[in-house]
């Protein structure tokens, strides 16, 4: 990976982290893309840049952070299922991170799934509480995005609105779950992979995660903004689109293969 490689997908993965696109799925069809080798650190660094983008949330948000230890801990019970999962999953889902097609099939169902989202959810009664069985259960939904192109912010997003949260109480604590979530897979990743780390490395994750903080910061203002006033129909058909396009030229011979 170069640094230019690095710059590139942290920006992308800045901008989609936060929207029901998947941050994952684009950052492998970004390097499929730039021809990006995918070797164990390209995939350590797909995964550590996201915690630059989800610290953004804490700067942001920080007064929340401070608000009671009841916070921190729905946050702990609905963080627990991906915790569990991903370490019981972990290699399974490496291996799916080089899958150009599944990212194109879960972008293309997910998008289908959003184009109706907001007519499923919008008739029933509304509240901005969050209760330790409603954490318990977006945490649940949570893991579904562990499938690179489900989008881990769509998955939570969806899975609060489910439970009667409004669009906008769903979404920020989607952001907050974020935090744990990826701050967690970030240290498992980077401890495993603790070896390929040399100096250089060390450099092009710094980069790829102060960018993707900065980013970030942009694209939460306007997903809020325009969520609340728009919902989710205009990314549902953005899903569709990508997923078609990608598994059209799949099927006519182009190599999106990661090398």
């Amino acid at each position: 990976m170069t640094t230019f490689d690095a710059i590139i997908i942290a920006i992308v993965e800045g901008i989609t982290e936060f929207l029901p696109i998947s941050s994952t799925g684009h950052m492998i069809i970004t390097e499929a893309i730039l021809g990006t080798t995918i070797d164990e650190f390209t995939k350590a660094f797909t995964v550590s840049i996201q915690l630059g983008a989800i610290l953004s949330v804490i700067v942001l948000y920080w007064k929340r952070f401070f608000q009671s230890l009841d916070f921190y801990y729905k946050l702990f019970v609905a963080f627990l299922p991906a915790a569990v999962l991903g370490l019981l999953l972990d290699k399974y889902i490496d291996k799916m991170l080089g899958s150009v097609t599944i990212v194109a099939i879960t972008m293309l169902l997910g998008g289908i799934v959003l184009l109706f989202v907001d007519k499923w959810f919008n008739k029933t009664t509304r509240n901005q509480e969050m209760s330790y069985m409603t954490a318990l259960k977006i945490g649940f939904f949570q893991c579904i995005s562990m499938i690179p192109g489900v989008s881990r912010s769509a998955a939570t997003i969806v899975g609060g609105m489910s439970q009667k949260l409004t669009r906008t109480t769903a979404a920020e604590f989607s952001f907050f779950l974020a935090v744990p979530t990826m701050f967690g897979a970030t240290v498992l990743k980077l401890y495993k992979n603790y070896q390929i780390i040399t100096p250089d490395k060390i450099y092009i994750l710094v980069i790829g995660n102060v960018i993707a903080f900065v980013v970030a910061m942009l694209a939460i203002k306007f997903f809020i903004t325009y969520l609340t006033k728009h919902g989710f129909k205009l990314f549902g058909y953005y899903r569709i689109i990508v997923g078609l396009v990608i598994l059209i030229l799949l099927g006519l011979g182009y190599d999106l293969k990661l090398a």
